[in-house]
This record gives C-alpha cells, sequence and structure tokens, in this order.
C-alpha cells in the first residue's frame, strides 16, 4: 500500500492522481511523475502478462499440431541403389516430394465406395517438384492403374520383404511395403530422386475442404452412381468435405470411366483448392487457418525431415512468391496396355518428363499439353481466349467428366 501524503498536504484528489510525496517547492507542488511511472507499470504488466498467455497459446497449439503429425522414417526401406542428385541439394537446390492418397476402406470416413476389407492401398501417387529459382511447381500424377516392374519391397531394416516383379499394377507397391515400397519403386522407374514424402489420408483431406468453408468445382452433367453410391448435381458448386471425396473418387459416371479422367479431376480438385487457400486468403482467417492445420498435421504421414509444424512452415516459406499459374499439374505420358484396355502403360515420352526433373528443366510445351494450373480451374474461373489451344483443352476437360 501507498502512504498518505500529510494532512493538508494535499485533496483526496491529489492522491488518487499518484502525488504521494505530499512536498511543496516554492509554493507549487511538483509535477505528478510518479502517475506516469504507474501507469506505465501497469501498461508493461498487462504486455508481460499477454506475452506469456500468448507464449503459452502457441508452446500448447505448436506441441497440439506437432502431436497430431505421424512421423516415420522410411530410408532403410529404399536401400542403397537410390538415384544420384543430378543437380545441387540443399535449400537452394530443387525438391521433390511423393504425396500418396492413402485408401484405407476399413477406417471411418475412408470407405465411401462402397469397398471395403482390402486393406491399405494409394488410390493417388503425385509427384510434387519444386524448382531451385523457387518459380515453378509442377505437380506429375502417376495414374494408378500402370503396369509397372516393381521393385523389391524392403522392411525398416533393409531387408526384403516381397521380391521385384513385372508386369504388376502401380498401387500394388503401397499394398504390400507402404510409402517405402512406393518411394523406392517410383526412383527405381524414373531415375528421381525422392527428398520428402507425404501420406495423406482421405478422412482427413475431408475435414481439410471443410475447414477452408469447402472448394468450388464444376462438373458437365450430374452424377447418379449407383455403383459407388455417389450423386452430384451438375454445374459449378462449393463442395462440404463429403462430397469433395466423393467428387476426386468417382470413376463410373464422369467423363468415360477411366482412371485418368478421375485423374484429371483429381487434379482440378487440388488446383481449386490451392486457388481457394491462396487467392482468397482463407487462411488468413485465424479460425480457418486453426480448423485447417488441425485437420491436416491429423491427416499426414510424413519423413523426419519434414516432420514438425516448424520444418513444414519453413518448407512452404521458401515458395512463397510462385504464382498460381506457375502450380502446374501433368500427368505422366500414357497409353493403353496392348494386352488389356483397362490398364495403361508409359509412353517413351515419359522418360523425357522424368529427366528434365531430375534436372530441374522448365517444362516445354509439349510436356504441358493438357496441363492444368491453380491459376485457371476448369468452370471454376475465367481462362484467356486462346484459339485452337483452348477448344482442345475444353474438348479435353469434357472427355474427362470436368466442365469446359
Amino acid at each position: 500500500m501507498s502512504a498518505q501524503p500529510p494532512d493538508g498536504a494535499g485533496t483526496p484528489g491529489d492522491a488518487e492522481s499518484g502525488d504521494e510525496s505530499g512536498e511543496i517547492e516554492g509554493g507549487k507542488r511538483k509535477g505528478r511523475t510518479k502517475t506516469h511511472h504507474t501507469v506505465a507499470k501497469a501498461v508493461g504488466a498487462t504486455m508481460v502478462v499477454i506475452a506469456l498467455v500468448t507464449g503459452l497459446s502457441v508452446v500448447f497449439l505448436y506441441r497440439h499440431y506437432n502431436g497430431n503429425l505421424n512421423v516415420k522414417d522410411i530410408s532403410s526401406e529404399l536401400g542403397t541403389d537410390r538415384p544420384t542428385p543430378q543437380v545441387p541439394k540443399g535449400p537452394h537446390g530443387p525438391i521433390n516430394i511423393l504425396i500418396m492418397g492413402s485408401d484405407n476402406r476399413d477406417a471411418p470416413g475412408d470407405h465411401i465406395d462402397n469397398l471395403t476389407g482390402i486393406g491399405k492401398r494409394s488410390d493417388t501417387t503425385i509427384l510434387l517438384h519444386l524448382s531451385a529459382d523457387r518459380q515453378h511447381a509442377y505437380g506429375v500424377s502417376i495414374p494408378r492403374d500402370s503396369v509397372v516392374n516393381r521393385a523389391s519391397c524392403l522392411d525398416d531394416k533393409g531387408k526384403e520383404i516381397s521380391p521385384a516383379a513385372t508386369g504388376v499394377m502401380w498401387n500394388e507397391a503401397f499394398n504390400i511395403g507402404g510409402p517405402g515400397c512406393t518411394v523406392r519403386q517410383f526412383e527405381q522407374l524414373t531415375g528421381v530422386r525422392v527428398d520428402h514424402y507425404v501420406v495423406v489420408d482421405f478422412n482427413g483431406f475431408k475435414s481439410m475442404v471443410d475447414a477452408i468453408g469447402g472448394v468450388e468445382v464444376c462438373i458437365p452433367h450430374a452424377v447418379n452412381d449407383t455403383i459407388g453410391h455417389i450423386t452430384l448435381p451438375a454445374g459449378t458448386h462449393k463442395f462440404t468435405g463429403t462430397q469433395a471425396l466423393n467428387y476426386v473418387r468417382e470413376r463410373h459416371s464422369l467423363g468415360n470411366g477411366s482412371d485418368i479422367g478421375r485423374m484429371k479431376r483429381q487434379q482440378a480438385f487440388v488446383a481449386s483448392m490451392a486457388h481457394q487457400a491462396i487467392s482468397a486468403d482463407t487462411l488468413a482467417n485465424p479460425i480457418h487457418l486453426a480448423k485447417f492445420i488441425d485437420a491436416a498435421t491429423k491427416s499426414l504421414t510424413l519423413d523426419p525431415d519434414i516432420g514438425s509444424i516448424s520444418k513444414l512452415v519453413g518448407l512452404a516459406y521458401q515458395f512463397r512468391h510462385i504464382g498460381l499459374d506457375h502450380i502446374q499439374f501433368v500427368t505422366t505420358p500414357w497409353e493403353e496396355d496392348p494386352s488389356n484396355i483397362n490398364r495403361v502403360v508409359w509412353k517413351p515420352e515419359a522418360q523425357t518428363l522424368w529427366n528434365a526433373i531430375k534436372n530441374d528443366q522448365v517444362l516445354s510445351k509439349s510436356m504441358l499439353n493438357g496441363s492444368l494450373n491453380a491459376q485457371h480451374i476448369p468452370g471454376v474461373t475465367k481462362h484467356p481466349k486462346n484459339g485452337q489451344q483452348e477448344q482442345a483443352q475444353a474438348a479435353d476437360n469434357l472427355a474427362n467428366g470436368l466442365c469446359a
């Protein structure tokens, strides 16, 4: 408690205003400097409290989100015969991330296409290449119906758990050996070294879509799929998480019913999701941001080198200047398998594409033919007029179940 001023030295108002000295000099009372000191201390104490509370909140959230992440080291599962990087590594080199969509149909929320009991598969595989100059990002989709020569699968001690096989489905590797065998298969087939991997669970994917308020897509006609029990309206709509998952999984009633068409729609959806998050500043909303990070971290399995919030943020920060029109999605060049029209094989041009990725080259116009980017979404955003090329792209979109 503060001492009261001597009798007659001041008024209650003076004491309340903070003049506690009662000292008079030259018939005038000294300036009330202690008032400012008291206010300053109060403001300072308040700021300290706010800083502590904020700091504790940040620490809590950081630990919470980090705890959501599932980190798995697969380095021993990749073998000793990995491709050698052709360009400098490190923070100033290109980065290759193999992204796999985990279709665990026995998990709650994942078995939306009426298929259960067949284990865990990867229905979606995309190689995300981020250029060394931080100006381009390419997402290269690999058809799950690709017939390939699979490398042997190894366990976490580097011992073989499944011998190499020829003429097998691409996604068999994930079913046998998870992300480790898939990354090993990819490296052996393409000669491109993978720096990081990410597995996204489809159930978490739904939550991410809902966290940013839905994602806009456009389909050319209504869907009533009695096989997968999927019903979707025609036109441009903002889909919720469940609707979005139905959309990216649909393969019977959109396009020509092939996996290639579904893959194109997945590319368009991911592009639209990026557009929604970046151009509309959806993630600038702190509530949306918290929900999105929580949903994303719960759905991810990744390697230790990017297996923390700080590392993920650091990785994302490096590519903050890449424009939406430079986030481009292409498909591995393919053709029908001569022995099975329901399967595809890679064209010789596929290796040309992989060599360009390996050497961090800007992809040529021919390689980008039919590509999608996050700036122009079929049926969602306006695309600049481009004559015959635009007409060809519109026809390709319709063939694959996208709006023109």
